[in-house]
């Protein structure tokens, strides 16, 4: 026998030594029916609800209903090349998407895969889609707030951390803007922000991305984005995965920031996949659960307990109306969940007041205990002298005749409706807010005709960065109208009518 006929025999005497027999069970099924994004298949009588399916191609799919003989499922993805008599198999994994900072300043789609050619995403730590809530006892009440930049919103309807805050309107009335304003103001504020968008055109997306470029607000922000081309599965996905991202931040003891922008499209496309399941339809051709869909997903928005880990996750969710509808299925289902609603109005955006809130039917119902007690000294009565505006308004245009307090009072609230006139991308820090609603609202602007009030906040703010910086800086930092303070402010005001007068 040769040497190497007694080495191959060696070693095959050394394979049969060390094989051991070791059996792995898989459970496979059968494609009865594919189509429109959506299969049934059967042989799969294991399968657990929101399990991932592999089908032969190797694209996965996602288990959403469990019947008698059969598994109805969505493609996670283009379902092209999936068809009747595929092989399908369970993987035993619940559906979860990569989480951690490497996705900060990526654009995602709804598995975590990159979207923006900047290289693979490297994580090592996955959250699943869906988890129950935080229970009552791991929470505490909304004390912090969330600052937009925005001053109609943040003096009157404010919104704390942990809040669920919707943004309703008709379409092109600014709800995307409010939202983006919202990222842009929390540069330097310690908050970890993902926009979410559902169904939205690429070219929107796109614009939003450079705007937040330009502000170096990618710094700290995700984009999980399904668009208007993406399948209604990824779409309908995107939120919770976008949740699923703000949870990893949440349990780290962060405060996050997130924008599902919109839900009304997220709702039209669990619509479709229902359908398309052959679930019974109910009121608005929707399916009996859609009021969970989204219950389950907000109410993942919380404030959690120091002693567990601090963080909070602060939801804007935006809702599109048709033509005003707020008794509409959808709108009634999410404002019934939030903790109160922006509502932007048509008439007000074409008269050119924007952002056109509705101050009559927006609300946050946690109040001012999300505000600094300087602006919550000043701004309640704000509240009041625009509410009584807007009902002698409607009286002075019957009269000529109007008495000197009357005509006072409706001088001031025309000023005050110009100072809550801002434009997109240009947000305002609070201490500055503080300051021009105390200069309007204390009588120190009574001299300065309505024309010209935008002109003098514009310049106000300027000479307050420069020339008084440490009363600006006080505001900031003790959060409070001191007597000291609230003293300097208004000496600072007044020093500055005095060099514009002047000049």
């Amino acid at each position: 026998m040769s040497e190497s006929s007694s080495n191959i025999i060696g070693l095959l005497k050394k394979q049969l030594l060390d094989f051991k027999t070791q059996a792995s069970t898989e459970e496979v099924g059968t494609v009865i029916e594919a189509g429109d994004g959506v299969v049934r298949a059967t042989g799969l009588s294991n399968a657990k609800s929101a399990e991932l399916l592999e089908f032969q191609n190797g694209t996965f799919g996602w288990a959403l209903n469990l019947e008698e003989d059969t598994v109805g499922a969505v493609i996670l993805g283009e379902s092209e090349g999936i068809k009747e008599g595929d092989t399908v198999k369970s993987t035993g994994r619940i559906l979860s998407v990569p989480v951690g900072e490497h996705l900060i300043g990526r654009v995602v789609n709804a598995l975590g895969q990159p979207l923006d050619g900047k290289g693979v995403i490297q994580s090592d730590k996955f959250y699943p889609v869906e988890k129950i809530a935080p229970g009552v006892m791991f929470r505490k009440s909304v004390d912090r707030p969330v600052q937009t930049g925005l001053r109609a919103i943040d003096a009157m309807i404010p919104i704390g951390r942990g809040q669920r805050e919707l943004i309703i309107g008709d379409r092109q009335t600014g709800k995307t803007a409010i939202a983006v304003d919202a990222i842009i103001n929390q540069k330097g504020e310690d908050m970890i922000c993902i926009y979410v968008a559902i169904g939205q055109k690429e070219s929107k997306i796109a614009k939003i991305v450079t705007e937040l470029e330009k502000h170096g607000s990618m710094d700290y922000t995700i984009i999980v984005m399904a668009g208007a081309s993406h399948p209604a599965s990824l779409q309908f996905l995107a939120p919770y995965s976008g949740c699923a991202m703000a949870e990893y931040f949440l349990d780290k003891g962060k405060d996050v920031l997130i924008v599902y922008d919109d839900l009304s499209k997220h709702a039209n496309a669990y619509r479709q996949i229902s359908l398309l399941l052959k679930r019974p339809p109910g009121r608005e051709a929707f399916p009996g659960d859609i009021f969970y869909l989204h219950s389950r997903l907000l109410e993942r928005a919380c404030c959690i307990d120091k002693q567990f880990s601090g963080g909070s996750i602060t939801a804007l969710p935006v809702i599109e109306t048709q033509a005003g509808d707020l008794s509409a299925y959808i709108p009634t289902n999410v404002i019934s969940i939030t903790d109160g609603q922006i509502f932007l109005e048509s008439d007000l955006f074409y008269k050119g007041i924007r952002p056109a809130i509705n101050v009559g039917l927006s609300v946050s119902r946690v109040g001012s205990a999300a505000q600094i007690k300087a602006m919550k000294k000043i701004a309640g009565k704000m509240r009041l002298e625009l509410a009584q505006y807007r009902e002698l308004a409607v009286f002075a245009q019957f009269g000529s005749d109007l008495d000197a307090g009357t005509k006072k009072q409706l001088d001031r609230g025309a000023r005050l409706t110009e100072i809550l006139k801002q434009g997109q991308y240009v947000t305002t820090p609070v201490e500055m807010q503080v300051a021009i609603i105390y200069a309007v609202t204390t009588g120190l602007t009574d001299d300065v005709t309505v024309e010209e009030i935008q002109k003098f906040m514009e310049d106000l703010f300027k000479y307050l960065k420069t020339s008084h910086s440490k009363v600006m800086t006080e505001v900031k930092e003790k959060k409070e109208l001191t007597p000291e303070v609230e003293s300097a402010l208004k000496h600072a005001i007044n020093d500055f009518k005095v060099v514009n007068k002047k000049s």
